[in-house]
């Protein structure tokens, strides 16, 4: 990951006294640059990341391509973002103190070359990964510390303090923050309802980005592969080898682009015409839409494998795309209506 520009602005509830910062982050030093990497990988890598895309009139969509072009500097939008940020929470009953934590950077090209389009390689051989602008709400919170000092006396004393002012640390995640992609402008982001000014809003999508709220990959995956499941259940068929067929066409999908089509998904599942049908009926009650778009590491988080649990208490996990063949894991249905699994083709068992 390379940050480019990092900056830090402080709004304290506490004492009633905002910091805007005109300089950015010295990222020659070590401890600034693993913070800010920190959360900004933390952030970009989170599975429950809602997407949103820009209103025609949102102003901040002007504000950050003007950004992306080279027309607007940096200090100063994340001057105008941590103000307005500033504004509405002054507005609330009782805001937390919060420093606002600003950042270009860019993430590292991992794609294989053949899964790459043709700027993606360029990117990739001038050491560029896709760009992105954050935005991250880090939530002060209080903490006990030890204080050193010299009493009356002279003498040397240790006392207990409170601190108001502790930030987050790097491993944890952060509640509200937003990243938007330099060549799309797809917004993710998370964030959570707030009391502003007596009405409960989203700060970031509605107040700051002017976006829609979407559901995220892994929501639309976890609801997708429900549907699965209670389809094959209804119809009798293995729900286990149904899901797993469904995991596998996610994770394959997932290394060529990031985006899956549920109809298509539902023929590759079910083979029978009746179970597609009601299939494709189920997604369209639950509003799934044509298109979704599941990230490469939802995939690899929840679709590269498949987990299942007997009634006799037997835990298998396996390749999701070994349910496409009976080459390695097969599952039969016995004429008493009891299922046997069998595994094949095992060269070496591991105690684990």
């Amino acid at each position: 990951m390379k940050i480019n520009h990092a900056i830090l602005h402080v709004l304290d509830f506490v004492s009633c006294v905002n910091v805007m910062s005109q300089e950015e982050l010295d990222l020659t030093s070590k401890n600034a640059k693993r913070y800010v990497a920190g959360h900004a990988k933390h952030a970009l890598g989170n599975l429950d990341n809602k997407r949103g895309e820009f209103a025609p009139d949102s102003m901040f969509a002007e504000e950050i391509r003007s950004y992306f072009r080279g027309q607007r500097d940096f200090v100063d939008l994340s001057i105008q973002v941590a103000e307005f940020v500033a504004g509405e929470l002054g507005r609330m009953e009782k805001a937390a103190s919060t420093d606002v934590l600003v950042v270009d950077f860019e993430d590292e090209t991992k794609a294989a070359v053949g899964d790459m389009s043709d700027e993606e390689i360029d990117a990739a051989f001038e050491g560029r990964g896709k760009r992105y602008f954050a935005m991250l709400m880090l939530e002060s919170r209080q903490a006990f510390m030890h204080e050193v000092g010299r009493g009356e006396s002279g003498d040397v004393r240790t006392a207990i303090e409170r601190h108001h002012a502790i930030l987050p640390n790097p491993s944890q995640k952060v509640q509200s923050y937003a990243l938007v992609e330099s060549g799309s402008l797809n917004v993710a982001f998370s964030d959570k309802a707030r009391t502003i000014a007596g009405e409960e809003r989203w700060l970031i999508p509605d107040g700051l980005l002017q976006c829609s709220m979407g559901p995220s990959g892994k929501e639309v995956f976890n609801a997708v592969a429900r549907i699965v499941e209670e389809v094959a259940e209804e119809y009798g068929a293995n729900s286990a080898v149904a899901v797993s067929k469904a995991k596998a066409y996610v994770a394959e999908n997932a290394r060529d682009s990031d985006e899956v089509y549920p109809e298509e998904l539902g023929r590759e599942v079910f083979e029978d015409d009746a179970l597609q049908k009601r299939f494709e009926e189920a997604v369209a009650e639950e509003a799934i839409p044509e298109r979704v778009v599941v990230e490469k590491a939802v995939a690899d988080r929840v679709a590269k494998n498949h987990k299942i649990r007997t009634d006799t208490g037997i835990e298998i996990t396996f390749p999701a795309e070994y349910s496409q063949s009976a080459e390695f894991i097969e599952f039969v249905s016995e004429p008493n209506g009891l299922i046997s699994i069998e595994l094949k083709n095992i060269g070496r068992i591991e105690n684990r």
